[in-house]
């Protein structure tokens, strides 16, 4: 069977129990549950014992697999060939080693917090994150930071993130005389995608610079008749999907669900639900094994936000629940009002933390993909907004207005839409979990996460400190009534069941006064309000100047993507283009010509050739446009970036106009590139 090879190629519990001493096991255990420190003799036995069975499964290298700031990972691979005293080869891999390790970190994204100079970054191991073999290499997950200890990756923000969260829910569940080890963020990551042929992508400049089709004339069919969405699974792709799901049990992820997406081509993926830290992991673990596995396929795997225009684009759906050590979900709501003060209480936690920090939830989603793909074709809007569904809302509504909650619980049972999916809201309850739909689905979710359990873990520690002192009280329900009150009623501003996507919203959340942040500079921009830096800062994720350099890189990465992405739109039209329809033009102009001489009508033909040449005209006057937008940036990050948004963009957009105004005119065999209908609807 299948689920034989489950986890095969993990460095698991399950095999560190068969290969580890009980004493060492046993301290292992509390140091991946419980935060414990690692001594020496645990560490070299743990390396030992893994290095033993990478060996046995063909690995004859390591890695310390960590998440720099570009947002993918990275990897340094070292043999695990050694000498002994008398200099014959050995295979080694020490304690030290695997707990350290040191990479060139000179040319990994820093945002000004270190100069080029310093080259020196260190990888520390994180034990919490099972190692894993990838062809011949073992794979150990780490964290990444500079020679001074300042952070340089994805991960460590999130992993302190989990011990804060944890710790200020458990104090929480404490008022209600409830102890556990530890609180840990459940996350899902449905992961979507679009699969096209790779002689395809070859043929396209655009797709292999930028990910993207920065020109493309709508297709005639598109997505409206909606065929796509859960329909039968070519044969091709059900390969690649079985394949995909081969390799991602392989190595421990459990890939569960699989489907056509509603955009043709478009497809999605997506797992059970990890701890927040694991399912990240193997999220970015994900998206390179599809890439790879797509390629033996013969197709290009595209994760990028709108790779088409006109059509769905792909999102990382984020959802996010809290599970004790027991496994108790807190968001899971009980049947009698009575006992559901806990339940209401996490719920008024989350509110309060997506109202405080919408802006800083707005900056954990932004990118240059992201931007073309929020507000429209099912994506939620740029406006952050909580949908809480019916029976949730009704409950809610009864306690806002103060009115007998028995009465509200038992209309809520009668209500049928508990978990109604509404596709245009942000963040939404679904259940027993919320529902972030705003990342991207090229996103690295460290950033979401940290700052959404971060944010949550600041809500918890209000009402902990307000509720110690009740806590064993007589007046502590009362309390707790009144919290959940106050608080659901100061944030109902938040909360949102309708149309995202109408005009009315944008007038009514401005009304609220919600965030409408559009554009990735522009949420960058809040990083460093200071509510948001008070917020990271006093909970230790993340520095001042740490933070500062998050929206340094934020910004130059938006700039950089927008100037490769205006410079191959350059390319395209001026060297293939604008010759190609200069030639086609040419062969009008001589059947024009022909047919005069046998005096045929040529009506259509002049038409024909005065829109080609009207729109080559304007082609060209865009061009130069477009050439100046790129020579007058400012030196700034933050202002190269609004330049990027309100000058290069809008050009850009008039560049797309033309030219797929262009590709209707000219003649398909005369196209320089496959267009929407060769790509989406191949066999």
């Amino acid at each position: 069977m299948f689920i034989d090879g489950f986890g095969s190629m993990v460095f698991s519990e399950k095999v560190m129990k068969e290969r580890l001493s009980r004493d060492a096991f046993d301290r292992l255990m509390k140091v991946r549950n419980e935060g414990s420190p690692m001594d020496r003799s645990l560490a070299d036995e743990v390396a030992a014992a893994m290095k033993d069975w990478a060996v046995e499964n063909g690995a004859t290298h390591f890695t310390h697999w960590f998440q720099p700031m570009t947002g993918s990972t990275a990897e340094k691979h070292d043999a695990f060939l050694d000498r002994d005293k008398d200099d014959n080869p050995i295979l080694e891999l020490s304690g030290k080693t695997l707990i350290k390790g040191e990479a060139d970190a000179s040319s990994f994204p820093s945002g000004g917090i270190r100069e080029t100079f310093e080259a020196r970054g260190y990888t520390q191991w994180d034990p919490t994150s099972d190692a894993f073999v990838r062809e011949d290499t073992l794979c150990i997950p780490t964290s990444f930071g500079s020679f001074d200890g300042a952070v340089l990756d994805k991960k460590t923000p999130l992993l302190r993130s989990l011990e804060v969260l944890s710790q200020q829910a458990k104090r929480l569940l404490k008022c209600f005389g409830q102890e556990t080890k530890y609180v840990y963020p459940s996350v899902g990551l449905e992961q979507e995608y679009f699969l096209i042929n790779k002689e395809d992508y070859a043929k396209r400049r655009d797709l292999i610079l930028t990910e993207r089709t920065l020109f493309g004339a709508p297709t005639p069919k598109g997505q409206v008749l909606e065929d796509h969405y859960y329909g039968t699974i070519r044969p091709r792709v059900k390969a690649y999907m079985k394949e995909l799901d081969e390799e991602l049990w392989k190595v421990g992820i459990y890939s569960k669900t699989e489907h056509n997406e509603v955009a043709p081509c478009q497809h999605e993926m997506a797992p059970i639900f990890a701890r927040a830290n694991i399912a990240v992991d193997s999220n970015q673990l994900t998206m390179d094994i599809m890439k790879k596995v797509a390629n033996r396929h013969g197709f290009v795997c595209l994760l990028h936000e709108k790779p088409f225009e006109g059509i769905n684009g792909s999102g990382k759906h984020n959802n996010w629940s809290l599970t004790t050590a027991e496994g108790e979900n807190l968001f899971k709501p009980g049947k009698e009002p009575e006992k559901t003060y806990k339940f209401l209480l996490f719920i008024a936690a989350v509110v309060k933390a997506v109202d405080d920090y919408q802006e800083l939830l707005r900056v954990s989603v932004a990118s240059a993909g992201n931007d073309h793909r929020l507000g429209g074709n099912e994506a939620p809007p740029a406006i952050i907004s909580m949908y809480l569904g019916d029976k949730l809302r009704t409950i809610v509504d009864s306690i806002i207005n103060a009115t007998d909650l028995k009465t509200a619980y038992e209309k809520a049972a009668k209500t049928e839409k508990n978990d109604d999916r509404n596709r245009t809201s942000p963040f939404a309850f679904t259940g027993n979990k919320f529902e972030f739909r705003m990342p991207g689905s090229a996103e690295n979710v460290s950033c979401t996460n940290y700052i959404l359990n971060t944010a949550a873990a600041e809500s918890l520690k209000q009402f902990a400190d307000r509720l110690e002192k009740f806590t064993g009280k007589p007046e502590f329900e009362s309390e707790v009534k009144k919290l959940i009150r106050e608080e659901l009623t100061g944030h109902e501003r938040i909360l949102f069941e309708g149309n995202g996507y109408s005009n009315e919203w944008v007038k009514e959340a401005k009304r609220r006064g919600l965030a409408n942040i559009k554009s990735t500079p522009e949420a960058f921009a809040h990083y460093g309000d200071e509510k948001n830096v008070r917020l990271l800062t006093s909970h230790g994720i993340l520095s001042a100047e740490e933070i500062k350099a998050r929206t340094n890189i934020g910004v130059q990465k938006y700039t950089n993507i927008t100037n490769i992405e205006a410079r191959t739109m350059l390319i395209m039209a001026e060297k293939e283009i604008m010759p190609a329809v200069i030639k086609y033009s040419s062969e009008i102009a001589f059947g024009i010509e022909s047919k005069q001489a046998l005096g045929l009508d040529v009506d259509h033909e002049l038409k024909l050739l005065e829109d080609i040449n009207s729109h080559v005209k304007a082609l060209g006057i865009n061009n130069e446009k477009l050439k100046k937008a790129l020579e007058k940036q400012p030196a700034d990050a933050m202002k190269a970036a609004m330049n990027a948004y309100k000058k290069i963009l809008p050009v850009m957009e008039e560049e797309r106009c033309i030219v797929d105004e262009l590709e209707v005119l000219v003649d398909k065999q005369s196209w320089p590139y496959p267009d929407y209908t060769d790509i989406l609807y191949y066999v």
